[in-house]
């Protein structure tokens, strides 16, 4: 069994190295721990102080392309380096790496096919209250959009089978947090939370510079995923939503017409035919877009299949080797 811990990182030579000494280098259950660091384009020397620092694999992008895609690369070369289970974790040392015992524990137990850290975020004493808030009413919208019960959604201390790591596709460039439960939760994976603590804040957050900014992303993300994987409910919804005005309003001209005064209220039928002509085109839209769905998931799974067959065929001729 090994394990690769991945750590996507940018200018984090000052925290990085408390990070990699604070990494368990053994474990009960697991054969092996490799460390992977993914330089997501720093302008400083995280790449030397990583490799100073003891990590076993450093990758380095050529230019600053985003988490979502620091995330991404770690998964892929991780996979590429055989792992059985993935964790991912921060470079800026947020979480404990002790921890890593209790996120790879429900794998290793065969009960989980991907388990989060849970930060407690409602308790955080370096967050304000607002930001407790919008955590916890965040993190009750991702598990509605997930259909899985989700107590800290922007958690990114979590561990992965390979399985699971193989099915993940990310696709948007702010973050994967979000979009990965998403996913998770619409292909039917069991997603474990288990509680761990977090270390003292040693820098502000990059990816929330604003409150705004920060719901206008999440928001866009959450829509853009929930509609992705559930379109049929989504576009029914809205399409059902507007057959209902368009029946309210015929029939309040209906009243109207039955007593004879029908002719002041017009604007109420053509506004009633407007609205029902339009909701069945969006329930359309949605029959639509469900058979596009079922297109991708098949896409999905030859995807899968492909990914599966080269990492197979890789580590085979790595072991020939």
């Amino acid at each position: 069994m090994k394990l690769v811990i991945q750590i996507p990182a940018y200018n984090e030579e000052a925290t990085l190295p408390q990070t990699l000494r604070d990494l368990p280098r053994s474990l009960p259950g697991v054969d092996r721990i490799e460390v992977l660091v993914v330089d997501d384009g720093s302008t400083d020397r995280t790449a030397e102080v990583a490799r100073e620092a003891g990590a076993d694999h450093v990758v380095r992008l050529k230019q600053n392309q985003g988490l979502a895609t620091a995330f991404t690369v770690g998964l892929e070369t991780a996979l590429r380096l055989g792992a059985d289970i993935i964790v991912n974790t921060d470079a800026d040392n947020q979480y404990r790496g002790e921890d890593i015992a209790r996120l790879v524990g429900p794998i290793l137990e065969g009960r989980a096919d991907i388990v989060v850290g849970d930060r407690g975020v409602a308790a955080l004493e370096h967050f304000s209250p607002i930001k407790r808030l919008l955590q916890k009413w965040g993190s009750w919208v991702v598990g509605h959009a997930a259909g899985i019960p989700i107590p800290d959604a922007t958690s990114g201390f979590r561990a992965f089978t390979r399985e699971a790591a193989l099915r993940l596709t990310v696709l948007g460039d702010y973050t994967y947090t979000l979009e990965t439960l998403i996913q998770a939760g619409a292909r039917k994976m069991t997603v474990v939370y288990v509680p761990v603590r977090t270390n003292p804040q040693t820098r502000p957050s990059r990816l929330i510079r604003s409150i705004p900014s920060f719901l206008a992303l999440s928001a866009v993300t959450i829509v853009r995923f929930y509609t992705m994987y559930r379109p049929l409910r989504v576009f029914t919804t809205i399409g059902g939503l507007l057959i209902a005005g368009g029946v309210a309003l015929g029939l309040r001209f209906l009243y109207f017409y039955l007593q004879s005064r029908g002719a002041g209220h017009v604007q109420s039928l053509i506004l009633a035919a407007i609205l029902t002509i339009v909701g069945f085109q969006v329930c359309l839209i949605g029959l639509m877009a469900d058979l596009i769905q079922m297109n991708r998931k098949m896409l999905e799974e030859i995807l899968y299949r492909v990914r599966k067959g080269e990492l197979d065929r890789g580590l085979d001729a790595d072991e020939r080797g």
